[in-house]
């Protein structure tokens, strides 16, 4: 069976001893995308679109260090444990999205006390174009030839000619466009319901969707982990559980709560 060849350049441009990847132009543009996104919640509801720019940075800055760090610690333990430098080395690849999250949550709370805003209607409102950065990502990692899909004879398998004649699920699409979809059901139900109940039920069912997407898309993913585990789980999958666990929780809350006021 014929499949798709994939071999594009991950770099975009060369300008000199700098290089401008795929993957950056598309991590920096979902930011872009995401503000545009943000400014129109802030218009909707009243609010003063202004501190969005200063948001963005914090929001960033967060999920940089934050999938950074448990990359190194949760994928790559030993050698990064054994060359701590290398943790600073960003430019390099190496960042997982739940830790990612983690560091968008923390960056969240400390622009929430900074300005004075409230916690849960940031981290409520920021979902939507949260879901478009993971999407975007993953994209990147589609242009970079990475997090790679078992190998499979499925008609829209795809052969990563960079890495290998082999062709695999293309995972990288799965997710994309899974987190799409998760953005387009956010975007409906924000839209749908009082802002109130938004507040309270966006956190939830984007921690549910996104993670539970992740997880079952990890079986058709190869593993990512430098080790092994003897347990039928990688550890993208691990990691996705506690996630999933509280996005129960809090739409369970949310629902128990419908009633009553939040801002």
């Amino acid at each position: 069976m014929e499949h798709f060849v994939w071999n594009i350049d991950p770099t975009l441009l060369h300008l000199g001893p700098l290089q401008l990847r795929w993957y950056g132009l598309l991590f920096v543009g979902s930011f872009f995308i995401g503000a545009l996104i943000l400014n129109w919640i802030y218009k909707r509801e009243g609010k003063d679109p202004s501190v969005v720019e200063n948001l963005l940075i914090y929001l960033m800055v967060g999920a940089v260090i934050g999938s950074r760090l448990v990359h190194c610690l949760f994928y790559e333990p030993e050698f990064y444990l054994s060359n701590p430098l290398e943790i600073l080395y960003v430019w390099k690849g190496g960042l997982a999205s739940h830790g990612g999250l983690l560091g968008v949550f923390i960056s969240m709370y400390i622009f929430a006390r900074n300005y004075n805003e409230s916690y849960m209607w940031i981290v409520s409102r920021v979902a939507i174009p949260g879901a478009l950065t993971a999407a975007f990502v993953r994209f990147g990692n589609l242009f970079n030839s990475e997090i790679l899909g078992l190998p499979s004879n499925v008609s829209w398998a795809i052969v990563f000619e960079r890495v290998d004649l082999i062709p695999r699920h293309p995972v990288q699409l799965y997710e994309a466009f899974s987190y799409l979809t998760i953005m387009l059901i956010l975007i409906f139900i924000y839209r749908k319901v009082r802002p109130a109940f938004a507040t309270k039920i966006l956190p939830g069912l984007f921690l549910v969707l996104l993670f539970t997407a992740r997880f079952l898309i990890e079986y058709t993913k190869t593993r990512q982990a430098a080790y092994t585990l003897d347990i039928p789980f990688s550890t993208g999958q691990l990691l996705s559980l506690p996630y999933i666990v509280i996005g129960i929780i809090w739409i369970i809350w949310a629902l128990n709560t419908k009633d009553k006021g939040y801002t």
